[in-house]
């Protein structure tokens, strides 16, 4: 691991555990030639996705960017981060796990409304706002129609 400091490679493991998601190990490292000190976190990676976009268009498929776009419906919710870093990790080893390398985008955007749904509507709306590409006040008013049914249910213990 190069050093973020002096760029030297030869840096040392001082101390490994699991981080507090559990799905990832932090380590804490050591830098001999100009004695800093910086924390990596590794993840088990099961296979490289690939994501097929709308227009047909094929990208590596990036957590961090999933990450950025949850962490923007949330914003200003009151959800632990805890929370948000394991419904992430959760997505990740969903889409995974699905059994093929190439994933299409509107998978990829119907499991994590779902998730969202689950956790925070105000978020769920923000996200859908975007996935489905809102274009008027109208397309907020009639999705919110088709919600109330199913956050009343939940809300009533249905």
């Amino acid at each position: 691991m190069r050093c973020p400091f002096c760029g030297n490679v030869e840096t040392q493991v001082k101390d490994s555990r699991p981080a507090e998601d559990h799905v990832s190990i932090r380590r804490r490292r050591y830098c001999p030639a100009c004695a800093g000190r910086f924390t990596t976190y590794e993840r088990v990676q099961l296979r490289d996705l690939t994501v097929i976009k709308k227009n047909g268009r094929r990208e590596n498929f990036d957590r961090d960017k999933l990450e950025r776009s949850i962490r923007i419906a949330l914003q200003k919710r009151p959800v632990d981060p805890e929370r948000i870093d394991q419904m992430i990790s959760g997505i990740v080893r969903r889409l995974e796990s699905m059994g093929d390398s190439d994933v299409k985008s509107d998978s990829i955007g119907a499991i994590v409304m779902e998730t969202l749904a689950r956790i925070d509507t105000v978020a769920y709306v923000r996200f859908a706002s975007v996935y489905k590409n809102f274009q008027a006040a109208d397309d907020f008013e009639d999705f919110v129609a088709e919600l109330r049914p199913i956050a009343t249910a939940v809300i009533d213990g249905d």
